[in-house]
């Protein structure tokens, strides 16, 4: 912060310290959004720092005057209970992606007609490839931020996103809303994850692969100090839902967001037609790289909010928004070598070496190249010069082989007969094209499966990635991932380039994965064809790895979404003596073995949740839910679900082209709702029930 001195009022506050105290709030806020929103600072950092230490003071002297949007609050203490799952008062839904001009002609075409020939305009904005949040302010105060989670109940991660000072803590003016949800992206920008990656190889940590997974990392932290120090940003860009407002226009939010000290997405626009739209998207494509924050397309919404509801939505999606994504930025490089790396399966995987080369954002070194097969149809060998982008802007790939450029005496490359990490046979599977390493005991297996278990998806062990993972196997401190339990201090210490500090933080880490739900534990084990959604489905069905272990073949196919050749391979992997042995030692470290969501759903249905003793038949085409995103939200209330109607059901939820449990449900007099009454419901109010009073 740079500049003018600020006019601190002297004296005026001396007799009165909750008047200094707010003034000092306010002040503070004032000049955050002045930094980290508007970018024109008027202070010095050191007079803010003066501020804010002397606000410190007076909340130590006076603790009755902390409150919970103080900027002293920002970034709070470790989260040892972890992240509580809320449902979202509205589906977050994702929205429909197209990489064509013509697409973007036939959604306008498609919306003008649903519209009855109306044109509409559109709000065009650049799309943050960050992570989406929601944000909930009551009465000005930031009380709540969730992930989008499954799109119907998100993470509670608000002590992490207090710590994104682009976030108020209080909303300014004395015009704002009851009560108003706002939608955005959070986002590590570039020059913050070169910084992180910096830092992380210095530390002998793998680096980040990208700026989205490194943000969407990020807030599922347990230690919102570590989340401060990352330095997320943030920006809105979607209304949830509001109380007291009236907006005629999409636009219209943005300028109120804006004016309630929120940073905006930068670049919108409002076209009156198609035509404009896409002029303004060509516009972007070229100015896009200059932010210091990465982009993959723009978003195109009706801008009239009566015209949005019109259109509404389908089960997945809004019907009057879509996203344009740019082409990938395609470059060439040589590929330098090409590795072959042994999987947690057995599989052996090619992996592409290149000349480091910047491509849409960050420095890429090497692809996958899969298997056998892509190889053969790419033709891709060592000393070629290739043409890589990143799908989806993320994941670098070999486009194709520039042949012209290829080097004299270049061979075709081909897989070993032998496993590169235990020289062992390898053999293909009838039907597959994946090459295995028929090593059961492989070492390059257990590497793989260590990763594998510490991995975001599964046990989210922050700091342990695949470089410390070699270097505690080759000082043989690890086999399996059991081990990892065993670890201690001295060490950790004892590994190159890593101080007491960094092994305190591992082992802090380890502990806390300890608590993670039986789910994440369920896809680490690395059962054979159970991965995360089968592991939810098992931990919720069984509650606990004692049941299911305890389980027969046909128990397990009995759950939904569990066929009899997972229930076989289930049974199979906790009979093997290697196996049961590493689950044995897991449970023996202390390692959470109950599911907290059944857990949870159970607590809702005894203590009367909002559907609590209620059952639920689902009938018919859902537009604004999946299925799986409706019986979810009855379950996290107390409710059950049935596949039949009968005489104990309690409401059928009918969507389009319902059939015969709508005929019975009505034969019987059972309640009919239709997904506007859901909605309802699931913001607590029950439109049935009221309407027969």
């Amino acid at each position: 912060m740079a500049r003018t001195k600020t006019n601190d009022a002297p004296g005026l506050f001396d007799r009165d310290p909750a008047a200094r105290a707010a003034w000092l709030r306010a002040e503070i806020a004032r000049h955050e959004r002045l930094y980290y929103v508007e970018n024109r600072p008027e202070i010095s950092d050191r007079e803010f720092d003066r501020l804010h230490r002397e606000l410190q003071d007076l909340e130590a002297q006076h603790p009755e005057l902390r409150t919970g949007d103080s900027p002293t609050q920002r970034v709070g203490s470790e989260l040892s209970g972890g992240f509580q799952t809320v449902p979202h008062r509205r589906a977050m839904l994702s929205l429909d992606n197209t990489y064509s001009a013509e697409d973007v002609r036939e959604f306008d075409r498609r919306v003008r007609k649903l519209l009855g020939g109306e044109q509409p305009e559109y709000c065009v904005e650049l799309k943050i490839d960050g992570t989406a949040i929601s944000l909930w302010y009551e009465n000005g105060s930031f009380v709540r931020g969730l992930t989008r989670g499954d799109g119907m109940s998100g993470e509670d991660i608000t002590g992490n996103l207090r710590t994104i000072r682009q976030i108020p803590l209080r909303l300014p003016g004395h015009d704002v809303p009851p009560f108003v949800e706002l939608r955005g992206e959070a986002y590590l920008p570039r020059s913050e994850f070169s910084r992180l990656n910096r830092e992380r190889e210095e530390a002998g940590l793998d680096p980040f692969v990208n700026p989205r997974n490194a943000a969407a990392g990020t807030l599922k932290l347990l230690d919102p100090k570590v989340v401060a120090a990352r330095r997320l940003r943030f920006f809105v860009h979607t209304p949830g839902t509001w109380e007291g407002l009236a907006f005629a226009r999409h636009s219209e939010f943005l300028d109120a967001a804006l004016k309630w000290g929120l940073p905006v997405v930068p670049a919108r626009a409002v076209c009156k037609d198609i035509d404009e739209v896409l002029a303004y998207i060509d516009v972007w494509d070229r100015k896009r790289r200059d932010f210091d924050f990465d982009t993959d397309g723009m978003v195109v919404k009706v801008d009239r909010l009566d015209q949005q509801a019109r259109l509404g939505t389908t089960a997945k999606s809004p019907r009057y928004a879509m996203a344009y994504k740019y082409k990938p930025e395609e470059v060439e490089t040589e590929v330098l070598d090409i590795e072959v790396q042994v999987g947690k399966t057995g599989v052996l995987t090619p992996v592409a070496r290149f000349r480091p080369v910047f491509v849409s954002g960050t420095t890429v070194t090497y692809a996958s190249l899969h298997n056998q097969d892509e190889i053969d149809r790419k033709d891709v060998r060592i000393g070629d010069t290739v043409a890589i982008e990143k799908a989806g802007e993320i994941i670098p790939q070999v486009v194709r082989v520039v042949k012209e450029k290829r080097p004299a005496g270049a061979q075709p490359f081909r897989l070993p007969d032998r496993c590169p990490a235990c020289q062992g046979p390898t053999s293909r599977r009838e039907g597959e094209v994946a090459l295995r390493c028929t090593n059961a005991r492989c070492p390059g297996r257990y590497r793989a499966r260590i990763v594998h278990f510490a991995s975001r998806a599964c046990m989210d062990i922050e700091d342990l990635g695949e470089k410390l993972v070699d270097r505690m196997i080759a000082a043989g401190l690890l086999q399996n991932p059991a081990d990892l339990y065993d670890l201690t201090l001295e060490q950790l210490r004892s590994l190159e380039r890593m101080g007491e500090k960094s092994a305190q933080n591992l082992l802090d880490r380890l502990d806390a994965s300890k608590r993670q739900d039986l789910a994440r534990l369920l896809a680490a084990l690395n059962i054979p064809h159970v991965g995360t959604r089968n592991a939810e489905l098992l931990a919720e069905h069984f509650e606990t790895l004692e049941k299911l272990r305890a389980a027969t073949a046909e128990e397990i196919a009995q759950v939904p979404g569990v066929g009899p050749i997972m229930a076989r391979a289930i049974v199979d992997f906790f009979a093997d003596p290697q196996e049961r042995e590493l689950v044995e030692r897991l449970v023996k470290a202390g390692l959470n073995t109950h599911s907290t969501r059944a857990a949870a759903r159970k607590a809702a249905a005894a203590s009367g949740g909002a559907f609590a003793g209620k059952t639920f038949v689902l009938t018919g085409t859902l537009t604004k839910f999946t299925r799986e995103q409706a019986e979810a939200a009855i379950k996290d209330r107390g409710g059950q679900c049935s596949g039949s109607v009968s005489k104990k059901t309690d409401y059928v939820l009918a969507g389009e082209k319902a059939g015969s449990k709508l005929t019975k449900a009505q034969s019987l007099g059972v309640k009919v709702i239709d997904e506007s009454d859901f909605e309802r419901m699931l913001a607590g109010d029950d439109p049935v029930n009221r309407a027969d009073t």
